[in-house]
């Protein structure tokens, strides 16, 4: 395959169909799906020290992550989100994390002070013996 092979493949893959889809309707409500389409691309060619033999190469990766709904009814036209549980999810653990985290520093800036006070009122009942 050549890069100009490559490209045109590209051009086929990344196209306005891959980001809305075909609308449908249902009881006079249309609905045409959006996504998100990232991609990338990487190709070379090169031949052996005696220029005898050339070749080429490269290939193409992409990614389609649904993002919602364009839904047309009564000629208003409506956006309604995907919810991506995942990063629903993923958000509440790193809260959670975070909470977790500040929780256990404040107890542990807590457990110094106690130590800290306990020290000096040891201290201080000891230096009152002392002089009694």
């Amino acid at each position: 395959m050549d890069v100009e092979e490559l490209m045109a493949q590209t051009r086929d893959a990344i196209t306005v169909r891959r980001v809305f889809g075909d609308p449908y309707e249902r009881d006079g409500v249309t609905i045409i799906p959006a996504a998100s389409v990232r991609g990338g691309l990487g190709a070379g060619g090169g031949h052996d020290a005696d220029n005898q033999t050339e070749g080429s190469g490269g290939g193409i990766g992409l990614k389609v992550h649904p993002t919602g709904v364009f839904v047309v009814k009564d000629g208003d036209v409506s956006w309604r989100p995907a919810l991506d549980l995942n990063r629903v999810i993923l958000g509440g653990q790193m809260v959670a994390v975070v909470a977790l985290l500040t929780f256990r520093s404040v107890m542990k800036r807590r457990a110094r002070a106690r130590a800290a006070v306990a020290k000096w009122n040891s201290q201080a009942t000891a230096a009152r013996s002392l002089r009694s």
